[in-house]
């Protein structure tokens, strides 16, 4: 198993907890419905694709399948992109950072249909 990933996915899952922690109880009181709106998408989102970056790494450490290295990437690309996003206009970034959001979901979407190629493959 590769440890380089397996320890960035621990990570990033420890970062979603510490900031879902943080929303709930530095920020409520702080940012409007909005804002904390932003923020726990974010984490929610981080969570889901932390898991599926667990079972991505998981998947690697068992068989060598081409392509499990753009889906990982792809993967923490959106972490980066749609969560860094949505995060940092909670905490008072310019409102055009959104703009960057969907970037972060459309690398989310590839590596979901990267994977989908991958297994089907397989066959």
């Amino acid at each position: 198993m590769n440890g380089t990933w397996l320890g960035v996915t621990a990570i990033l899952g420890f970062i979603a907890v510490a900031l879902g922690s943080f929303g709930a109880h530095a920020l409520r009181m702080r940012v409007d419905e909005q804002a904390l709106g932003w923020w726990q998408t974010a984490v929610q989102y981080q969570f889901v694709h932390v898991l599926a970056l667990f079972g991505v790494v998981l998947l690697a450490a068992r068989m060598e399948l081409p392509g499990l290295g753009v889906v990982r990437w792809c993967l923490v690309l959106g972490m980066v992109f749609f969560c860094g996003s949505l995060y940092a206009m909670t905490l008072g970034a310019p409102r055009w950072l959104g703009a960057v959001t969907p970037i972060g979901g459309t690398l989310w979407l590839i590596a979901w249909l990267w994977l989908a190629v991958i297994a089907f493959r397989m066959q």
